[in-house]
């Protein structure tokens, strides 16, 4: 089974950027995490500042992998691009977000993302990637 794990924007400054609210924890410590809990899965992983890339590596991953983890940052609140790739890709995906949106800044609690995933997981810092990665194995045994 493989699935791949997205990030958006600033999360390659994940561990320093902003501690209070996403932690001082690196992705590349959640990455092992997760190798080391779910052996039997191939984790890809890949991250990008730029909406088109993102949009390439969702279309990517719906051509090889069973399912999809993304946290889009902020174009979670922005991107209709992402959202349709998201919507075209035809294999599930889950969102997630370190901090609670919804306890957030009031343009953060609209998600364009979101209506095309199977589900989202929020404010739960990083381990939300793991819920995540739970809810994907539950949804693809089905």
């Amino acid at each position: 089974m493989k699935i791949e794990i997205i990030n958006g924007p600033n999360l390659n400054l994940l561990g320093r950027r902003e501690p209070e609210i996403y932690g001082t924890e690196g992705f590349d410590t959640v990455m092992k995490a997760l190798q080391a809990r779910y052996p039997d899965i191939n984790f890809t992983y890949s991250q990008s500042n730029t909406e088109g890339e993102l949009v390439n590596m969702v279309q990517a991953a719906g051509q090889g992998s069973d399912g999809v983890v993304i946290n889009p940052g902020g174009y979670t609140h922005t991107s209709v691009a992402i959202a349709d790739a998201i919507a075209a890709i035809g294999i599930p995906v889950i969102e997630v977000h370190i901090s609670n949106l919804l306890s957030r800044e009031e343009y953060r609690h609209t998600s364009l993302t979101g209506r095309y995933c199977r589900g989202t997981v929020m404010g739960l810092g990083v381990d939300g990637y793991r819920l995540a990665v739970e809810a994907l194995l539950g949804i693809l045994k089905k």
